[in-house]
C-alpha cells in the first residue's frame, strides 16, 4: 500500500504507507505530546483550561450583544 499524499510536485507520494494510511513523512506514527504534558509548559495559553475559559467568555460576550440588540 502506498501513502497517496500529494507531493509538492502534485503527484502522489510513492512511499510505503503505515497502518494509518500515510508514510512516515506525511502523517507519521507520533500523535504528539500526551495530554497534560508539562515538559515545555511556559504560559498555558493553549492549555485545555485556557481554551475553555476563552470559549466561555466568548459565549458570554455573544449573549450580552444579543441582549443589547434585543433591548434597543
Amino acid at each position: 500500500m502506498r501513502c497517496g499524499a500529494k507531493t509538492r510536485s502534485g503527484k502522489p507520494c510513492q512511499s510505503l504507507a503505515m497502518p494509518n494510511g500515510r508514510c512516515r513523512m506525511h502523517g507519521g506514527p507520533s500523535p504528539g505530546a500526551p495530554k497534560g504534558n508539562k515538559h515545555n509548559f511556559k504560559h498555558g495559553h493553549y492549555s485545555a483550561e485556557a481554551i475553555a475559559r476563552r470559549r466561555e467568555v466568548s459565549a458570554l460576550m455573544r449573549a450580552a450583544r444579543e441582549l443589547i440588540r434585543s433591548v434597543s
